[in-house]
């Protein structure tokens, strides 16, 4: 299995939902998951798309909506004129009291079926397709409107399931799995900012640092320094997006300690420097 990345997306407590609108798409962006709800329109394209153990081709317009922690990516042809638009919303939605109500049940539905990845009826990508790019021309509280529209419309549609009952997505970040690996994962998301030596990891646990080595990468798929790596460029590409501080102060915030290692492997990982990449985000990236 090819290196998953994790992201964290740019949603703040205070966003609804987030809209990521990117015309020209460069399809850059590696197989990843992330903690939201996500709805991914594709235009004018076609290629391959990735959603948990799902591999299929498409052409012309997609439209899929994901749930959280599903791998997921398009690799699309860079055809003149191509648009990607990504709809992202916490998985907080669950919770809101609204969708006990009975005109929301078809919504809280789609959601519990978005878990598995979710493709629709050309008819009702087309419609839906023009909401999304409606709502990226929005502004005030219609677009809640909209959004919750786009919601319902999408939960009357017809739809298949894209990933099999066989496929695990807490798999990939074994929290479940095992209670040494959730520990390991946890110890990490707290102390991510600091120096995090492979010995003191694997005696968290009571193993060797060979055994826990072998352990990890058979667990996770992704070697030990692999894993803590993507966790601080997640993080990173997180203030770059929320915050002002510049590209030193997160390098270190992150728990890197060598301003060009960090430029280096963040492009590696992101394909774009780290101002890049913040330029990048903040020209597509709508809050409502």
């Amino acid at each position: 299995m090819k290196e998953i990345q994790k992201e964290i997306t740019p949603i703040s407590d205070n966003d609804l939902f987030i809209v990521l609108d990117h015309p020209n798409a460069m399809f850059d962006y590696p197989v990843h998951y992330h903690s939201d709800f996500e709805i991914n329109l594709v235009l004018n394209t076609y290629g391959k798309r990735i959603v948990g153990d799902s591999v299929e081709e498409f052409d012309g317009l997609d439209l899929i909506m994901i749930g959280p922690n599903v791998p997921h990516a398009w690799k699309g042809e860079i055809i003149k004129g191509n648009h990607v638009i990504t709809i992202q919303f916490s998985d907080q939605i669950l919770k809101f009291p609204i969708l006990e109500k009975r005109l929301f049940v078809p919504i809280k539905q789609l959601l519990f079926d978005a878990q598995r990845g979710l493709d629709f009826a050309e008819s009702s990508k087309k419609m839906v397709g023009e909401k999304i790019l409606r709502l990226t021309k929005m502004q005030g509280f219609h677009t809640v409107l909209e959004f919750f529209s786009i919601l319902h419309d999408l939960s009357v549609a017809d739809k298949r399931v894209l990933v099999s009952n066989q496929f695990d997505s807490s798999s990939i970040i074994q929290t479940t799995k095992s209670r040494r690996i959730a520990k390991v994962c946890d110890y990490i998301e707290k102390n991510y900012d600091k120096e995090i030596k492979l010995n003191d990891v694997a005696e968290l646990i009571g193993m060797s640092e060979s055994a826990f080595s072998h352990f990890f990468k058979k667990k996770t798929n992704s070697t030990f320094i692999d894993y803590l790596t993507n966790i601080r460029i997640a993080h990173a590409c997180q203030m770059l997006t929320e915050t002002t501080s510049n590209v030193a102060e997160i390098c270190y915030s992150c728990g890197f300690n060598n301003m060009s290692n960090f430029i280096r492997i963040f492009k590696k990982k992101k394909g774009r420097t780290p101002n890049e990449y913040r330029a990048f985000i903040s020209q597509m990236l709508i809050k409502y």
